[in-house]
């Protein structure tokens, strides 16, 4: 599957356009991990568990768009886009869009 955040693919002939394709997850925090987050914040620097949870959530999401993608006979999706919004206190979600094409 090509993904590319521009509206074409370089080299490639758009055939057919198969239309939206989106994935995504919502994530929640560990408790064990938000502990130790928050004595990060003391010291300062860099949240690992943070990052990996969304490391993690945002490569759900593009799965679950690539998925979408070769449901409808895509071979390429357009326009990629990644969002992220807090659904509740502790929970966030990960949401991949673009628009499927089958290219050659």
């Amino acid at each position: 599957m090509i993904i590319v955040t521009t509206d074409f693919v370089p080299g490639a002939d758009i055939k057919e356009l198969k239309g939206f394709v989106k994935g995504s997850t919502v994530q929640s925090k560990h408790i064990g991990k938000d502990i130790l987050a928050s004595l990060k914040t003391i010291v300062g620097g860099e949240i690992q568990e943070y990052t990996d949870m969304m490391t993690e959530a945002r490569q759900k999401a593009i799965s679950r768009m690539v998925k979408n993608a070769e449901d409808k006979g895509a071979n390429a999706i357009i326009c990629v886009r990644l969002e992220t919004s807090a659904i509740m206190a502790n929970a966030s979600e990960i949401i991949a869009y673009g628009t499927a094409v089958f290219v050659e």
